[in-house]
């Protein structure tokens, strides 16, 4: 199969425009937009933390469901201290590894239990109900807060995401061409 004649000019013309400082921010966009939407190297990866999260659960469910049986069986009855020991028990044993897998886990259990720890204090009339939807307020304040964090106190923030942060952020600020602008993400190492 041949090549266009005019491919050749085209590829010489499109990296001349990528190496124009004068148009680097819009180009950065694109290539951040571009590195937001194209994952598939990650792909072995994402199947093996599914099957790891996937096992992981299934354990806490045995052990957790297990314990609950055997302390309101032991005691007779069945108590809301139980629901807590056992998931206590059972995270220990299962998740208490500090890992990937079980870093996100915790971190979206934590997210998850202070939404219903809000709610149940609004509940209680610990706090005010509020007038308006706050979500977008919270949205906003999250945003900021990551964003601000990885910019400028990055080894706070748990590896994995500094990983998904800097591949989103800072690596789309860098290319040298149309190859590692559009189809890879960084250049390939010469042969």
């Amino acid at each position: 199969m041949a090549i266009p004649p005019q491919l050749p000019a085209l590829l010489h013309a499109v990296n001349a425009l990528l190496r124009k400082r004068r148009y680097h921010a819009a180009l950065a966009m694109l290539k951040g937009f571009r590195n937001g939407a194209v994952f598939q190297d990650k792909l072995w990866a994402i199947l093996q933390a599914t099957y790891t999260h996937s096992r992981n659960l299934a354990c806490f469910v045995f052990t957790y469901k297990g314990l609950c049986a055997l302390q309101s069986r032991v005691q007779g009855d069945t108590y809301q201290v139980h629901s807590f020991l056992a998931a206590f028990i059972g995270s220990l044993l299962v998740f208490g590894d500090n890992n990937n897998i079980n870093s996100q886990i915790n971190m979206y259990l934590l997210s998850r239990v202070l939404f219903a720890l809000c709610r149940l204090g609004v509940e209680k009339g610990y706090i005010p109900e509020p007038r308006w939807d706050l979500f977008r307020l919270f949205t906003a304040v999250v945003w900021g807060l990551v964003l601000w964090l990885f910019e400028y106190h990055r080894p706070t923030l748990q590896p994995s995401l500094q990983s998904s942060m800097t591949y989103l952020y800072q690596d789309s600020n860098v290319w040298h061409d149309i190859s590692d602008f559009l189809l890879y993400n960084k250049s390939l190492p010469s042969k």
